[in-house]
């Protein structure tokens, strides 16, 4: 698979560096050797502001971009800050891309998420799937906020002639995830829910739902190198493998596992020794979600970490993090 010849002293902006994968794209970038990387707290510039935007893209003469800044969170999230989620997306992107843009950068990448899949789509989900059926009620606004980055990319590419990627990663876990106990994903959810049982003698955890819904899980150093790999490539190598209007590429393992078998290689993982049970009166969400990663295996990656090994080092993670 050829890749660019890539200068390491380029001026690299990671968008969102201090979130899971803003983080862990850091890290791969200075993995291989590229010293200049440009990043801002949401204190120094709020990305919803168009202004402040303009004047950073001005000033900072930037290479390229990774756009991992995101409003983000589990199902409670979406469904309590509907409007957040779509408004705070939706200004993000527009302003980063289009100030991209304006500002000469010829290189972007968009990180998505695999929710912008229809709810009952085929399985595997391949990214021809897209805009297929209808989107899953409880996190639409954020899928609709994803799709329209896509297409953003797309057309900026159409019209201007740049050279603006996107990937769409499957659930993803790992260090620097939020371990809120209302507005976190999953994997981190139950990560908290087990440790916190051990540690005040709890001997029961309820979980929502039946526990058998599939689900894929990504661990966030994958999804970096997969990123920064689709980034490197040649523009002629990832064109040949998408299309004008359907350039995203899906970044996931391939493999899945049921709520339960994830709940039970938790509560082994953390050493809770009590009872799991399900609350079938709460609602399961998308049946299965796994995504078609054949175009990215063509493109020369794989993920490597492994769902038990992943978890051993997000529950590390867990210990030694800040959190409420």
């Amino acid at each position: 698979m050829t890749l660019t010849t890539n200068n390491p002293d380029k001026r690299i902006y990671v968008a969102g560096h201090r979130g899971m994968v803003g983080s862990a794209i850091v890290r791969a970038l200075k993995q291989r050797g590229y010293n200049n990387i440009v990043t801002r707290t949401r204190a120094e510039l709020d990305l919803i502001d168009q202004a402040q935007v303009r004047d950073f893209f001005t000033a900072e003469k930037i290479d390229e971009v990774y756009l991992a800044a995101a409003k983000v969170g589990g199902i409670h999230a979406n469904n309590t800050y509907p409007a957040e989620f779509i408004y705070e997306n939706l200004m993000v992107e527009a302003n980063v891309i289009h100030q991209a843009w304006a500002t000469g950068v010829q290189k972007l990448l968009f990180l998505g998420s695999s929710c912008i899949y229809p709810r009952m789509a085929g399985q595997p989900i391949k990214e021809e799937y897209l805009q297929t059926g209808l989107l899953e009620p409880t996190n639409e606004p954020y899928a609709i906020s994803k799709i329209a980055g896509i297409k953003l990319c797309e057309s900026y590419n159409r019209q201007y002639g740049t050279d603006y990627r996107s990937v769409m990663p499957t659930n993803l876990y790992g260090p620097g995830d939020n371990f809120h106990p209302e507005n976190s994903h999953v994997v981190p959810a139950l990560i908290r829910r087990f440790h916190e049982a051990m540690v005040n003698g709890v001997d029961k955890v309820v979980i929502w739902g039946t526990g058998t819904p599939m689900r894929e899980f990504l661990y966030v150093d994958d999804m970096a190198e997969a990123s920064v790999h689709v980034m490197e490539l040649e523009r002629s190598i990832y064109e040949a493998h998408t299309a004008p209007m359907q350039s995203h590429i899906n970044v996931g393992t391939g493999e899945d596992v049921t709520i339960r078998q994830l709940a039970e290689t938790i509560m082994k993982t953390v050493g809770f020794t009590g009872e799991l049970a399900f609350d079938t009166s709460k609602p399961d969400g998308t049946p299965r979600k796994l995504l078609d990663v054949s175009t990215l295996t063509k493109m020369g990656k794989k993920a490597q970490v492994g769902l038990t090994d992943g978890l051993k080092k997000a529950y590390e993670a867990f210990l030694t993090a800040e959190r409420l």
